[in-house]
C-alpha cells in the first residue's frame, strides 16, 4: 500500500469518526432534557414570596420526553415548584394530538397548579377550543389576556397572561406589536405591583419593557434551533437569522425576560447543540430596596435528566 493511499484512508477514517460523533451528539442532545435554574432578587417582591418557585415549560409541540412524558414530569417533581407556567405551543399544528397535551397537563396538575398561555400553533388549529375546554376541566388556569393575583401570607404579586397575537393578526406579516401593546394596556397595573408576564413571543421584548413588566417568561424561538459556540442560535420564527432573543436572560431597564429553549420541535425536526430545557425560577426578597440587583438573574445550576 502506497503512502498516498494510507493517507487517504486515514483522512476518510477521521472524517467518518467526526461524522459519527456529530450524529451521536445530535441524537443525545435532542433527548437529554436539562433543568436550568435562575434566581431573581428584587426589592419590589413582597417578602412573603421569598423562596417562591416557578417551573417554566414551553414549546412542548406534542413531544413526549420518556414514556407518557415521565422524564419531564419527574424533573418537575424534583424541582418542587409552587406553580408551573406553560408558555404556548403545547400542541403542534402540523401533528396535533390534544390527548398527549392533556395527559401531560393532567399529570403536571398533580405536581403544582398550572398556568397556561397560547402560542402561535394553538392559533392555527381548529381543535384549540377542545384543548382549552380540556385544560379548564383539569383546573389549569388559561390566561386569556387576563390578570390574576398570586397570594402568599396576605401579600400578592400579579400574574399576567396574553394570547398569542396570531389569534388577532397574521402570524408573519401582521402588526403583532400593536396587538400586544393593546392587550397589555387592558390588563396591566405594573407600576403598582410586582408583575410576572407569561407571553409566547420574545421578539416583543420592547413592548414588555415599555409596559414595565418585572419578569417575562417566554419561548417560541426554540433556542435558535441550531446553536453555534460564541454565536448562539441561527434561526427563530419572527426573528429570522441569528435572532436577538433566542434563549436565556435579557434585561432592559427594570424588565427581565427569560426565554426558554423549549422542549419540542416543529418545522425542523432536529436541534443541534441545543438541549431541550425546563426552567426553574426562584424568587428572593431583596431588603436593600433596589428594583433589581446588578445581576438580577443568575444561572445557578444545570441538572441533567
Amino acid at each position: 500500500m502506497t503512502a498516498k493511499k494510507k493517507k487517504r484512508i486515514i483522512v476518510l477514517a477521521v472524517v467518518a469518526a467526526v461524522l459519527l460523533a456529530l450524529i451521536i451528539w445530535t441524537a443525545w442532545g435532542n433527548t437529554a432534557l436539562e433543568l436550568n435554574t435562575y434566581t431573581i432578587s428584587s426589592g419590589r417582591l413582597p417578602e412573603a414570596f421569598d423562596g417562591y418557585r416557578i417551573a417554566h415549560v414551553s414549546d412542548l409541540h406534542n413531544t413526549e420526553m420518556g414514556k407518557d412524558n415521565n422524564k419531564l414530569l419527574e424533573m418537575l417533581r424534583e424541582a418542587k415548584p409552587d406553580i408551573i407556567a406553560i408558555t404556548g405551543d403545547l400542541i403542534d399544528s402540523r401533528n396535533t394530538d390534544i390527548e398527549i397535551a392533556l395527559e401531560f397537563t393532567s399529570a403536571a396538575m398533580e405536581i403544582a397548579p398550572c398556568y397556561y398561555v397560547t402560542g402561535n400553533h394553538e392559533a392555527r388549529v381548529s381543535g384549540y377550543d377542545e384543548l382549552k375546554e380540556g385544560l379548564a376541566e383539569q383546573g389549569v388556569v388559561v390566561l386569556d389576556d387576563e390578570r390574576i393575583e398570586l397570594e402568599q401570607s396576605g401579600e400578592i404579586i400579579a400574574l399576567l397572561g396574553v394570547n398569542d397575537p396570531s389569534f388577532q393578526t397574521d402570524f408573519l406579516f401582521g402588526d403583532s406589536e400593536t396587538v400586544m401593546e393593546s392587550n397589555l394596556q387592558e390588563i396591566s397595573d405594573a407600576e403598582n405591583e410586582f408583575t410576572i408576564l407569561l407571553s409566547h413571543r420574545p421578539e416583543l421584548f420592547e413592548v414588555y419593557t415599555e409596559s414595565k413588566m418585572d419578569v417575562v417568561l417566554s419561548g417560541h424561538a426554540h433556542g435558535g434551533q441550531f446553536r453555534l459556540p460564541f454565536v448562539g442560535g441561527m434561526v427563530a420564527p419572527n426573528q429570522g437569522l441569528f435572532p436577538k432573543y433566542d434563549a436565556g436572560l435579557y434585561t432592559e431597564e427594570s424588565t427581565n425576560m427569560i426565554v426558554s429553549k423549549g422542549i419540542g420541535n416543529s418545522i425542523l425536526p432536529l436541534r443541534f447543540n441545543n438541549r431541550p430545557e425546563v426552567i426553574l425560577i426562584e424568587f428572593k426578597f431583596n431588603d436593600r430596596g433596589c428594583l433589581f440587583q446588578t445581576a438580577p438573574l443568575l444561572i445557578t445550576q444545570t441538572t441533567d435528566f
